[in-house]
């Protein structure tokens, strides 16, 4: 068993806060346990609790098609996860008690995958991972460092799904985030739009 599974194993059995009590499942992440890019969101929604997996309803469909245009695919390029690993009831926004319970299995999770670039989707995962202050709207779209990682914010791609407007800078982010990647991991890396 490799650190990532006793690590799952531990979310999954996790009662630090009563979002536990509340869960279908926990859900731990997904991808390559070697990845050089790693998503982060809010936390799971109706779908990924059912599921046990993060980003499997509409805003996953969405942040898999993006991914796709740029030549990534969670199988080989990319790791998600959540900034709390249990679903707030109502989807609302996880409380600050429930961030701060769920914040060091995310840290362990980003020491032993790695990545050179963190993708934070949406204002909590900026809030948690960040600064409890920042606003997504006037940190997006620019490099942060954070413990030796390059952090693009983005917009969280369920905001794409009720803001039109917001879909071309999210997009310009992304490329961004393909020609640092091309930087950093692979100059041969291969998309067709950007």
């Amino acid at each position: 068993m490799n650190n990532l599974d006793k690590l799952k194993e531990e979310v999954n059995n996790c009662t630090k806060c009563n979002l536990c009590k509340t869960r279908t499942n926990a859900v731990f992440g997904e991808g390559n346990i070697n990845a050089e890019i790693m998503c982060i969101g809010e936390g799971p929604g109706y779908y990924e609790d059912q599921q046990g997996r993060p980003f499997v309803g509409k805003s996953g469909q969405l942040l898999d098609k993006i991914l796709g245009v740029c030549g990534f695919t969670r199988k080989d390029h990319v790791f998600i996860g959540n900034i709390v690993k249990c679903r707030p009831p109502d989807n609302r926004n996880p409380l600050p008690e429930e961030r701060e319970s769920c914040l060091p299995y995310l840290y362990k999770q980003i020491e032993t995958i790695d990545p050179k670039i963190i993708i934070l989707l949406g204002a909590t995962a900026l809030k948690g991972l960040i600064d409890p202050n920042a606003k997504i709207t006037k940190v997006r779209g620019q490099w942060l460092e954070w413990n030796n990682r390059l952090v693009m914010p983005t917009f969280h791609p369920s905001a794409l799904l009720r803001n039109e407007k917001l879909k071309h800078p999210a997009w310009e982010d992304f490329k961004n985030v393909v020609k640092k990647y091309r930087e950093l991991v692979n100059k041969e890396h291969y998309s067709e739009h950007c």
